[in-house]
Protein backbone atom coordinates (compact mmCIF):
# COMPACT_ATOMS: atom_id res chain seq x y z
CA UNK A 1 0.00 0.00 0.00
CA UNK A 2 3.05 2.37 1.03
CA UNK A 3 4.53 1.73 -2.71
CA UNK A 4 1.09 2.82 -4.27
CA UNK A 5 0.40 6.38 -2.56
CA UNK A 6 4.29 6.87 -2.95
CA UNK A 7 3.88 6.46 -6.65
CA UNK A 8 0.23 8.48 -6.99
CA UNK A 9 1.82 11.11 -4.84
CA UNK A 10 5.22 11.35 -7.49
CA UNK A 11 2.72 11.32 -10.70
CA UNK A 12 0.50 13.94 -8.68
CA UNK A 13 3.79 15.88 -8.65
CA UNK A 14 4.92 15.00 -11.76
CA UNK A 15 1.88 16.20 -13.46
CA UNK A 16 1.61 19.75 -11.51
CA UNK A 17 5.17 19.85 -13.18
CA UNK A 18 3.67 19.01 -16.78
CA UNK A 19 1.32 21.75 -15.93
CA UNK A 20 3.86 24.27 -14.96
CA UNK A 21 6.51 23.64 -17.34
CA UNK A 22 3.35 23.53 -20.32
CA UNK A 23 2.30 27.20 -19.01
CA UNK A 24 5.98 28.33 -19.81
CA UNK A 25 6.11 26.55 -23.07
CA UNK A 26 2.95 28.62 -24.33
CA UNK A 27 4.11 31.87 -22.76
CA UNK A 28 7.27 31.16 -24.80
CA UNK A 29 5.47 30.46 -27.96
CA UNK A 30 2.88 33.90 -27.22
CA UNK A 31 5.83 35.94 -27.04
CA UNK A 32 5.73 35.46 -31.12
CA UNK A 33 9.95 36.23 -32.15
CA UNK A 34 11.48 33.55 -33.81
CA UNK A 35 13.45 32.38 -30.63
CA UNK A 36 10.87 32.56 -28.14
CA UNK A 37 8.66 30.57 -30.34
CA UNK A 38 11.38 28.02 -30.72
CA UNK A 39 12.15 27.72 -27.29
CA UNK A 40 8.40 27.40 -26.11
CA UNK A 41 8.07 24.65 -28.88
CA UNK A 42 11.62 23.08 -27.37
CA UNK A 43 9.85 23.25 -23.55
CA UNK A 44 6.44 21.95 -24.75
CA UNK A 45 7.87 18.22 -25.79
CA UNK A 46 9.65 17.63 -22.96
CA UNK A 47 6.35 17.50 -20.86
CA UNK A 48 4.52 15.56 -23.64
CA UNK A 49 7.26 13.18 -23.35
CA UNK A 50 6.80 13.18 -19.80
CA UNK A 51 3.11 12.28 -20.09
CA UNK A 52 3.42 9.57 -22.44
CA UNK A 53 6.10 8.28 -19.69
CA UNK A 54 4.00 8.45 -16.57
CA UNK A 55 0.67 6.97 -18.93
CA UNK A 56 3.05 3.78 -20.12
CA UNK A 57 4.36 3.02 -16.56
CA UNK A 58 0.66 3.51 -14.93
CA UNK A 59 -0.59 1.44 -17.66
CA UNK A 60 2.57 -1.85 -16.89
CA UNK A 61 1.82 -1.24 -12.77
CA UNK A 62 -2.11 -1.64 -13.38
CA UNK A 63 -1.50 -4.83 -15.99
CA UNK A 64 1.59 -6.28 -13.10
CA UNK A 65 -1.16 -5.36 -10.28
CA UNK A 66 -3.77 -7.51 -12.09
CA UNK A 67 -1.60 -10.16 -12.98
CA UNK A 68 -0.46 -10.60 -9.24
CA UNK A 69 -4.30 -10.57 -7.88
CA UNK A 70 -5.11 -13.19 -10.30
CA UNK A 71 -1.99 -15.42 -9.56
CA UNK A 72 -2.13 -15.15 -5.61
CA UNK A 73 -6.25 -16.07 -6.38
CA UNK A 74 -5.02 -18.74 -7.82
CA UNK A 75 -2.76 -19.51 -4.95
CA UNK A 76 0.41 -19.15 -7.44
CA UNK A 77 2.19 -16.10 -6.10
CA UNK A 78 5.81 -16.89 -5.33
CA UNK A 79 6.28 -17.96 -1.63
CA UNK A 80 8.97 -15.96 0.18
CA UNK A 81 11.73 -18.07 0.48
CA UNK A 82 14.56 -15.62 0.37
CA UNK A 83 17.18 -15.84 3.16
CA UNK A 84 17.90 -12.02 4.45
CA UNK A 85 21.18 -10.91 6.69
CA UNK A 86 20.58 -9.10 10.23
CA UNK A 87 19.35 -5.78 8.19
CA UNK A 88 16.20 -7.62 6.37
CA UNK A 89 18.43 -7.40 3.06
CA UNK A 90 18.52 -10.50 0.95
CA UNK A 91 21.48 -12.57 0.11
CA UNK A 92 22.55 -12.53 -2.88
CA UNK A 93 23.30 -16.69 -2.74
CA UNK A 94 20.32 -17.24 -1.84
CA UNK A 95 18.23 -15.20 -4.53
CA UNK A 96 20.49 -16.90 -6.99
CA UNK A 97 19.28 -19.96 -5.80
CA UNK A 98 15.92 -18.95 -5.82
CA UNK A 99 15.83 -17.24 -9.56
CA UNK A 100 17.55 -20.39 -11.14
CA UNK A 101 14.68 -22.74 -10.06
CA UNK A 102 12.66 -19.94 -11.37
CA UNK A 103 14.49 -19.63 -14.58
CA UNK A 104 13.99 -23.72 -15.06
CA UNK A 105 10.65 -23.29 -14.35
CA UNK A 106 10.06 -20.91 -16.93
CA UNK A 107 12.28 -22.98 -19.64
CA UNK A 108 10.24 -25.67 -19.14
CA UNK A 109 7.43 -23.62 -20.15
CA UNK A 110 7.73 -20.65 -22.33
CA UNK A 111 4.48 -19.84 -23.01
CA UNK A 112 2.76 -19.77 -19.28
CA UNK A 113 2.31 -16.37 -18.21
CA UNK A 114 2.58 -17.64 -14.58
CA UNK A 115 6.00 -18.67 -14.44
CA UNK A 116 7.42 -15.44 -16.39
CA UNK A 117 5.51 -13.28 -13.40
CA UNK A 118 7.56 -15.71 -10.98
CA UNK A 119 10.62 -15.15 -12.67
CA UNK A 120 9.85 -11.68 -12.88
CA UNK A 121 9.79 -11.06 -9.42
CA UNK A 122 13.28 -13.66 -8.68
CA UNK A 123 14.86 -10.65 -11.27
CA UNK A 124 13.33 -8.18 -8.63
CA UNK A 125 14.70 -10.09 -5.89
CA UNK A 126 18.43 -10.34 -7.53
CA UNK A 127 18.15 -6.76 -8.22
CA UNK A 128 18.15 -6.50 -11.87
CA UNK A 129 15.09 -4.02 -12.06
CA UNK A 130 15.88 -4.54 -16.58
CA UNK A 131 15.09 -8.18 -17.01
CA UNK A 132 12.54 -7.74 -13.96
CA UNK A 133 11.03 -5.34 -16.32
CA UNK A 134 11.30 -7.46 -19.58
CA UNK A 135 10.05 -10.69 -17.75
CA UNK A 136 6.83 -9.05 -16.63
CA UNK A 137 5.81 -7.39 -19.61
CA UNK A 138 6.51 -10.83 -21.32
CA UNK A 139 4.04 -12.01 -19.07
CA UNK A 140 1.73 -9.38 -19.58
CA UNK A 141 1.70 -9.79 -23.57
CA UNK A 142 1.28 -13.86 -22.57
CA UNK A 143 -1.68 -13.55 -20.22
CA UNK A 144 -3.34 -11.10 -23.06
CA UNK A 145 -2.17 -13.24 -25.54
CA UNK A 146 -0.88 -10.29 -27.58
CA UNK A 147 2.42 -11.41 -29.73
CA UNK A 148 5.54 -11.57 -27.24
CA UNK A 149 8.64 -9.99 -28.50
CA UNK A 150 11.92 -11.32 -28.31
Amino acid sequence: MRAKITYLITAAVLVVYFVLVGGRGLLLIRQGTWLTVTFGVAVLILPLIGIWFLWKNTQFVTKANQLAGELEAEGGLPVDELERDQYGRILRDSADEVFARRKAETEDAPGDWRSWFRLAVAYHDARDTPRARKAMQRAIALHDKKPVQV
